[in-house]
């Protein structure tokens, strides 16, 4: 699939050393070290296609950017895989609801993301692969499953069989109860007759009056939501040696199931963990209560920058906030973010200003340090307003590593 245009990195000047990047880990709850590497592999779940990009994604994929950003400011080549879940339940729902072509609608919503990503200064990832272009792969990773005796029918439809892994909950540190409640408000089937154990999930489904299908080995179908994850990670990932990831990432509401059960799945298939570290972005919510669709609560980066919004005050606006704690939105935060970003400017738009480098190595040291951006953006405010004499200062260079490790373009 199409990824959206490159976005250009502004390269930082050598005098500049990136210490190792450390990063919260949901599944040790501990900080992670990624020691030097020269070739990264992060996989982050795409959205499901069947509304606008909302606060909610765009603090998600910020926070994988500026991962993203760090590693390349390193020298890294960063393998940043993305998927698009262009096929599953609540797709067809909204199309049936709307009286739309369900593959129509996906298309258009994939069309508005990467215009919201370009916006947003967002750096497409290296792959970017729809669910459906997919579904080979995946029926493939359903058979190397089966040979490994661990999915069985429930009726019509496959299911794998999560005692398989003995590893299964390690990444989510949730309880058995916790997991069955989560599981059926994410989409889930705990209670569904014939499953062997309330948590095993779908792997393929049948065919169903109305609905698009594919042909496989289990019958005609389509495929459930984590094997599809599962079965790209592992096609388009290196996984010669260690963990397949350096990353895992995505919002807080897919700890589990989703991520739980894709590295169950590519364990059982693979013998190996997923990734050396899962990482996850808090939710946003808004009018004081969490963000979501069902809700009708959404603010769509489209509406905002059709509002005159600046994006990078939306931008600005997202990284202000610690990127794994949950946030309840105000719209004023728009506002100082707007303020904050005419300061910026003003100040390197100076001909003479003071010392600019120990600003960059505040930036770096900041962002290494578990993505503080709040520490992060303060240093830029103080320089920004600082009485502070001097003309050795280079608001030219400060203003390239802004965009380069921050991804605000002043």
């Amino acid at each position: 699939m199409r990824s959206w245009p490159e976005v250009v990195q502004p390269p930082l000047p050598s005098r500049f050393n990136l210490p190792e990047l450390s990063i919260f880990d949901s599944k040790s709850q501990k900080t992670k070290i990624f020691e030097a590497k020269n070739t990264r592999q992060m996989y982050v779940c795409g959205i499901t296609p069947y509304d606008a990009t909302h606060l909610g994604h765009a603090a998600t994929y910020l926070t994988f950017d500026l991962i993203n950003r760090f590693w390349t400011a390193q020298g890294a080549s960063v393998n940043y895989i993305q998927n698009i879940t262009d096929i599953d339940d609540p797709l067809l729902e909204r199309a049936k609801r709307d009286g739309i072509n369900w593959y129509e609608l996906a298309l258009s919503q994939i069309d508005l993301f990467r215009s919201d990503m370009v916006a947003l200064h967002i750096k497409p990832p290296r792959i970017f692969a729809g669910a459906i272009d997919e579904i080979p792969e995946v029926i493939r990773s359903i058979e190397k499953l089966e040979k490994k005796s661990a999915i069985y029918p429930v009726g019509p439809d496959i299911y794998f069989d999560k005692s398989v892994d003995s590893n299964f909950g390690s990444r989510s540190n949730l309880s058995e109860p916790e997991q069955i409640r989560l599981f059926a408000e994410r989409g889930g089937d705990p209670d569904r007759l014939g499953k062997r154990n309330k948590l095993d999930s779908l792997l393929w489904l049948a065919h169903k009056e109305g609905e698009p299908e594919w042909a496989s080995p289990f019958g005609n179908g389509r495929p459930g939501w984590h094997i599809e994850c599962a079965s790209i990670a592992l096609k388009y990932s290196n996984h010669d040696e260690g963990e397949i990831l350096d990353i895992q990432g995505g919002g807080k509401d897919l700890i589990f199931p989703h991520h739980e059960m894709s590295a169950a799945q590519i364990s059982v298939l693979t013998g190996k963990e997923l990734a050396f570290a899962y990482v996850h972005s808090g939710l946003i919510g808004y009018a004081g209560e969490k963000m979501s669709k069902s809700k009708g609560n959404l603010l769509f980066v489209s509406k905002l920058t059709e509002e005159g919004i600046d994006p990078m005050a939306i931008r600005l606006a997202l990284l202000s906030r610690p990127y794994s704690e949950d946030t309840m939105w105000d719209k004023s935060m728009f506002k100082i973010a707007n303020d904050r970003l005419s300061k910026w400017r003003l100040a390197l738009a100076r001909t003479e200003c003071p010392d600019t480098s120990p600003v960059i190595e505040s930036i770096i040291q900041n962002l290494a340090n578990n993505l503080d951006t709040e520490k992060a953006i303060q240093v830029i405010d103080n320089w920004s307003v600082s009485e502070a004499t001097g003309n050795n200062g280079n608001p030219g260079e400060l203003s390239r590593a802004i965009d380069a490790l921050l991804g605000v373009a002043i």
